[in-house]
C-alpha cells in the first residue's frame, strides 16, 4: 500500500467522509488513492476559497471534520480567508495540502513556496509528513483538529511520501475530552446570578445548542438574567418555541448601549466582547465602565457541564412555557430588506438551515425569524466576507435532506461565485438570496464612523459595484444553476415559494433600491 492510500484509509477510519477538494499535480496520488479506496466522497471546488469554507460549513452540522485537498501553497493561500472564518468558528477542519517531492524541494521550483509558514496563521496544528510515519502523522493531525472547541489542522503531503510503497493505515482516532471549568466559577456566577443585580449570560458555541438553550433558558426563568450571543456565532438552533436570544449589535455604539445598565456580563463559552475596529476617540471594549466580567466556561471547556452545574447549583428546574411558532404572512408592494426577510418568515421550512452573509441587509432576516419552525443559522464568524455560498455548500452536503437557504451580499457573493459551480454538480438543494444593492453598503456607512470625511469622487468609485451592474441571473446560469430576478415583493414572493418548493440549487436576485 502506498502513502496516499494509507492516508484515504486513516482519514476514513476516524469517520473523515468528505474531501473538498482543488488538486494539482503533486496530489495525483492523493486523487488515485480516492478511486482505490471507493469510500470517501471527493468534492471539486473551482476555487480553493470554496473548499474551505465549504469544509467549514459541513463541520458546523455534521459535528465532525471534512478535509480538504489543496494543492500546494498557493492553493492553500487562496483558501486561508475562509480558513480564517473556520478558525474563528472553532470548526474542525484536516488540510492535506501536497507539496513537492523532498528531493526536488531545494531545487527551488516555480511553484515552491514555504507551506508550513503559511498554514501557521490559520492552523492550531502543523506537521510535514514524513515516508516512515505518513498514517501515524495524518491519524495526529486528525485528532488535532479535534480538539476542543475544534480548530484548522494542517498536514503537508511532499509528493514522494504520497506514492511510496510500505505504508498502512493508522487506526481509529477518538475525539478528545473537552476540560472541565476552572473551580469556583460556578460559585462566582449563582452569586452574581442571585443578587438580583441585572445580569446577562453572553452566550456562543454549545451555549446555542437545543441543549444548552434548554439549560440557559431554566436559568433565565429563575434568576430573571437577559439571554444574548455574539454578533456572529458558528451555529444558532432557533424557532419552533425556543426561547429569543438577544444578539450583540455589530456596531460598537450599539452594542455598548445593549450592555448599559448590566452589573454583570457572564461569558458561556465566549470572551468578554470587543468592538471589531477601532474608531478615532472611541473604546474598543464593549463592557460598560462599571460592569463586573465573570466567565463561567471558556470556548474550550465543556460548556453544557457548565450550565448543568449553574442550574442545580441556583435549584434552576423549572421550563417556562414555550412561545408558539407563528408566520408571518407574505410582503406585498416594494422590495426591501424588511420584505424579504418577512418573506422568508412566512415560507421558511421546518429544519431549514440558513447561511448568512447578508450584510447590512441581512439584519430583518434574523430579527423576524426567530418565532418560525426550527431552524439552524450560521454567521460570518471571522469577518472575511465570501464564506456564504461556500458554507451553504458544505451544510448541504452534511445534511441532503435539509433545505439550505443562502442569503448573501452582492459584493461578498462574487469572491466565491464559484461555490455555485459545485451546487450544480453536486444536486445540492440551496436556494441563495442575492442582495443585489451593486455598492459595498457597510463599507459607505464606516467611510464616516472612521473619521474619514465624506467621500469623495475615489471613494465613491471604490465602494460602489455599479458600471458595469452585476448580473446575477447571468452569472448563476453560466455556473448551471437556475436563476430568476425579483424586483418587487410580490415577485419575490413567487419566486422563493417556488425554490423552496422544489430540489436543487436555485439563485434569486433581489433588486434592493
Amino acid at each position: 500500500m502506498n502513502g496516499a492510500e494509507s492516508l484515504v484509509r486513516t482519514l476514513l477510519a476516524s469517520n473523515i467522509e468528505v474531501c473538498f477538494a482543488n488538486p494539482g499535480t503533486s496530489e495525483m496520488h492523493l486523487v488515485a488513492a480516492l478511486d482505490r479506496v471507493g469510500a470517501m466522497r471527493p468534492v471539486l471546488c473551482l476555487f480553493e476559497g470554496v473548499a474551505t469554507g465549504a469544509a467549514d460549513g459541513y463541520a458546523r452540522m455534521a459535528g465532525k471534520p471534512a478535509c480538504t485537498l489543496l494543492h500546494l501553497g498557493p492553493g492553500l493561500g487562496n483558501g486561508i480567508a475562509n480558513l480564517h472564518n473556520a478558525r474563528k468558528a472553532h470548526s474542525p477542519v484536516v488540510n492535506i495540502v501536497g507539496d513537492h517531492a523532498t528531493y526536488h524541494l531545494g531545487l527551488d521550483a516555480p511553484l515552491a513556496s514555504d507551506i508550513a509558514v503559511l498554514a501557521r496563521y490559520v492552523s492550531g496544528f502543523v506537521r510535514t509528513a514524513t515516508d516512515k510515519t505518513l498514517s501515524e502523522d495524518a491519524a495526529t493531525t486528525v485528532k488535532a483538529a479535534m480538539k476542543s472547541p475544534g480548530q484548522i489542522a494542517t498536514l503537508i503531503v511532499p509528493a514522494d511520501v504520497a506514492w511510496s510503497d510500505g505504508h498502512a493505515p493508522a487506526p481509529r482516532v477518538v475525539r478528545p475530552v473537552r476540560p472541565k471549568i476552572e473551580s469556583g466559577a460556578i460559585a462566582r456566577c449563582a452569586e452574581a446570578l442571585r443578587s438580583g443585580n441585572p445580569t446577562a449570560l453572553l452566550m456562543s458555541g454549545d451555549a446555542l445548542t437545543d441543549d444548552g438553550l434548554r439549560l440557559a433558558t431554566r436559568i433565565a426563568a429563575k434568576t430573571g438574567c437577559r439571554l444574548m450571543c455574539d454578533t456572529f456565532n458558528s451555529r444558532v438552533v432557533r424557532g419552533g418555541g425556543r426561547p429569543k436570544v438577544e444578539r450583540l449589535p455589530y456596531f460598537a455604539e450599539q452594542a455598548i448601549d445593549a450592555l448599559a445598565g448590566l452589573a454583570t456580563l457572564i461569558t458561556v463559552g465566549t470572551k468578554s466582547p470587543i468592538a471589531f475596529f477601532a474608531y478615532p476617540g472611541k473604546r474598543s471594549s464593549l463592557v460598560p465602565d462599571g460592569t463586573v466580567h465573570l466567565s463561567l466556561a471558556a470556548p474550550q471547556e465543556d460548556i453544557l457541564d457548565a450550565l448543568i452545574g449553574l442550574a442545580d447549583e441556583l435549584c434552576a428546574t423549572e421550563m417556562p412555557p414555550c412561545e408558539p411558532t407563528r408566520w408571518s404572512q407574505p410582503p406585498s408592494g416594494s422590495l426591501n430588506a424588511a420584505s424579504v426577510g418577512q418573506a422568508l418568515a412566512a415560507l421558511m421550512p421546518e429544519g431549514a438551515i440558513i447561511s448568512d452573509e447578508g450584510g447590512t441587509l441581512g439584519g430583518p432576516s434574523w430579527s423576524q425569524t426567530a418565532n418560525c419552525p426550527t431552524h439552524d443559522w450560521l454567521f460570518l464568524t471571522g469577518g472575511s466576507i465570501g464564506q456564504g455560498l461556500p458554507v451553504a455548500t458544505g451544510a448541504a452536503i452534511a445534511c441532503p435532506d435539509r433545505k439550505v437557504i443562502c442569503i448573501h451580499g452582492d459584493g461578498g457573493a462574487m469572491y466565491t461565485l464559484q461555490a455555485l459551480w459545485t451546487q450544480a454538480r453536486e444536486k445540492l438543494d440551496v436556494v441563495t438570496i442575492i442582495f443585489s444593492n451593486r455598492k459595498y453598503a457597510v463599507l459607505q456607512i464606516e467611510f464616516s464612523r472612521v473619521g474619514a470625511g465624506d467621500p469623495g469622487p475615489c471613494a465613491h468609485d471604490m465602494l460602489d459595484l455599479s458600471n458595469p451592474d452585476l448580473n446575477w441571473v447571468d452569472l448563476a446560469h453560466g455556473m448551471g444553476v437556475e436563476a430568476s430576478r425579483a424586483e418587487t415583493a410580490d415577485e419575490f414572493v413567487d419566486q422563493l415559494r417556488s425554490a423552496i418548493a422544489g430540489r436543487g440549487p436555485r439563485v434569486i436576485e433581489a433588486i434592493i433600491a
